[in-house]
């Protein structure tokens, strides 16, 4: 595809139709966005905690990634394609103003899709995340919130939908619980079974996990807290 060609014609789509009208909103931070007043034939691809993603039928080889208004991150978003540059795992940018990206469009089903129809994720497709992933830290970035909604699988082979967070240098232990999780229960389990699990059941263990995270992190500042003080108090006794 000539990326120039086509997207000089996208841009005018989006300035002239889709930019003026859509409306996308951060209702709570820790959902994705609300989407509203999408101009035809504009079609909603996903919603994200920050941005909606949006194709034309006319250019279905990229998407349009539109943050809401107040939610930080575009600048950081930016910044990691930059450093990425072209590799088959992750997206690519090829054009960015405030507050919305022109970005590759990835193929596939998020795995979160795949767990819920029941299709089968091959152990390629988390080997591919891991190598990407691995890719990213060569890089000097720092693969963050990488979970099920945020993978996608196509013919056998793994994808890094949204790398916003990768500049983030605290620790996140999401796709290693992912993995402990697909090694342990889906492929035993199941994976041969083809089982499907219920969105609302989905839901429910993502918001469970991410009380979960937040509960063990506040028990590990409190711990680091006491013993902190510990520390001082037994320091100032060793003084005297």
């Amino acid at each position: 595809m000539n990326h120039k060609f086509d997207l000089n014609g996208l841009l005018e789509e989006i300035y002239q139709h889709l930019l003026p009208k859509v409306k996308v909103e951060s209702i709570h931070p820790h959902d994705p966005v609300e989407v509203d007043n999408l101009p035809q034939p504009w079609r909603l691809l996903g919603r994200g905690n920050y941005a909606g993603v949006f194709y034309h039928p006319e250019y279905v080889d990229i998407v349009v990634k539109i943050y809401a208004p107040g939610r930080q991150g575009f600048e950081e978003e930016v910044e990691v394609y930059s450093r990425l540059g072209e590799h088959p795992a992750f997206s690519q940018c090829y054009y960015a103003k405030p507050n919305f990206l022109v970005l590759k469009r990835l193929p596939g089903t998020t795995l979160y899709d795949c767990i819920q129809r029941g299709m089968g994720i091959p152990k390629r497709v988390i080997e591919d995340v891991d190598e990407a992933l691995e890719y990213a830290v060569s890089r000097g970035l720092y693969p963050h919130d990488i979970h099920a909604r945020n993978v996608m699988m196509y013919e056998g082979r793994g994808y890094v939908v949204d790398i916003s967070d990768f500049l983030h240098q605290e620790t996140c232990s999401k796709w290693e619980n992912f993995k402990k999780a697909y090694y342990w229960l889906y492929r035993p389990l199941l994976c041969p079974l083809g089982l499907r699990v219920p969105y609302f059941l989905l839901d429910i263990i993502r918001k469970g996990y991410r009380a979960f995270s937040s509960f063990k992190k506040s028990c590990h500042r409190q711990w680091g807290m006491l013993l902190s003080f510990k520390s001082q108090k037994h320091f100032k006794r060793f003084k005297r």
